[in-house]
C-alpha cells in the first residue's frame, strides 16, 4: 500500500481531468474550476508523498504524464475552445463550433511538453519553459474571469483567445528557465523568490479570486524571464 499510494493520488488527479472535461462539456463551468484545482493539489501531493515515503518508479513517472496530459493538457483545450466558440456565438456553446478548434493546438504542444520534460534531465531544480499546471491555471483563471457577467471577455474579439492559444503553446516548449516551487528547505535562505512570490500570489487570489490565477501566472512567467536575464546579465 504504500509504494501505491502516490500512484493513487496521481490517479486522482487523472479523475479529477476527466470530470473536468465532462463539466465543461456540459456547462457545469464552476464544477470544472473545483475539479481543476483538486487536480493540481493531487499533482502537487504525488510527489510530496513520494519523497516522503521514499518510494519511486518508472510506472509513477509515465502515470504522471498521463494524468497531466489530461488535467493539464486536454482540459486547458477544451477551455479555450468553449472561450473561442462562446465569443463567436455569444454564449458558452452547445454544439460543435469549427472555428474554434484550433484551441487544441495548446493541447499539442503541452502532449510535446511532458514529452520532452520526461526526457530532460535538466529540470530537477527548476523548469525549462512554462510548466502544463501553470497553462492550465491560466485558463482556468480566464474561465473564472468568464464566468463574471460584467466581465471584459465577453466584449473581446475572438482573435484575442487566438493568440492566447499560440502564446501559451510556444511558452510551453520554448527553452526559457522558470523557478520551481520545491522548497528544499523552510529557510528563508535560498527560497527569498518562492516566498515572496506565494505571499503576492495569495494576496491576488483573495482580491481577484478564480480570475487571479490568469494575473499570478502571467506574473510567475514575467519574473522569470526578468531572473533568467539578470543572471544573464551578472554573468556576462
Amino acid at each position: 500500500m504504500r509504494r501505491h499510494l502516490p500512484n493513487a493520488i496521481t490517479l486522482l488527479n487523472l479523475f479529477c481531468g476527466a470530470c473536468a472535461s465532462l463539466c465543461l462539456l456540459y456547462g457545469r463551468l464552476e464544477w470544472a474550476i473545483g475539479l481543476v484545482a483538486l487536480g493540481a493539489l493531487a499533482d502537487l501531493l504525488d510527489g510530496m508523498v513520494a519523497r516522503l515515503l521514499n518510494v519511486h518508479s518508472e510506472l509513477g513517472k509515465q502515470l504522471d504524464s498521463l494524468a497531466d496530459m489530461v488535467s493539464f493538457g486536454l482540459v486547458p483545450g477544451i477551455i479555450l475552445y468553449g472561450l473561442i466558440a462562446a465569443a463567436w456565438q455569444g454564449q458558452w456553446p452547445t454544439d460543435l463550433e469549427i472555428r474554434a478548434l484550433p484551441a487544441f493546438i495548446l493541447t499539442l504542444f503541452a502532449a510535446l511538453r511532458l514529452g520532452k520534460f520526461n526526457l530532460d534531465e535538466r529540470q530537477s531544480d527548476g523548469f525549462l519553459g512554462l510548466p502544463t499546471p501553470g497553462c492550465s491555471l491560466f485558463m482556468v483563471g480566464l474561465l473564472g474571469a468568464y464566468l463574471s457577467p460584467s466581465s471584459f471577455l465577453h466584449f473581446i474579439h475572438p482573435i484575442w483567445f487566438y493568440v492566447i492559444t499560440a502564446l501559451f503553446s510556444a511558452l510551453m516548449v520554448l527553452e526559457i528557465p522558470m523557478f520551481s516551487f520545491k522548497f528544499k528547505s523552510l529557510q528563508w535562505t535560498g527560497n527569498e523568490i518562492r516566498i515572496i512570490f506565494a505571499a503576492i500570489a495569495v494576496a491576488i487570489l483573495l482580491f481577484w479570486q478564480i480570475a487571479g490565477l490568469a494575473i499570478v501566472v502571467s506574473l510567475y512567467i514575467l519574473l522569470s524571464i526578468f531572473i533568467h536575464f539578470f543572471k544573464r546579465k551578472s554573468l556576462s
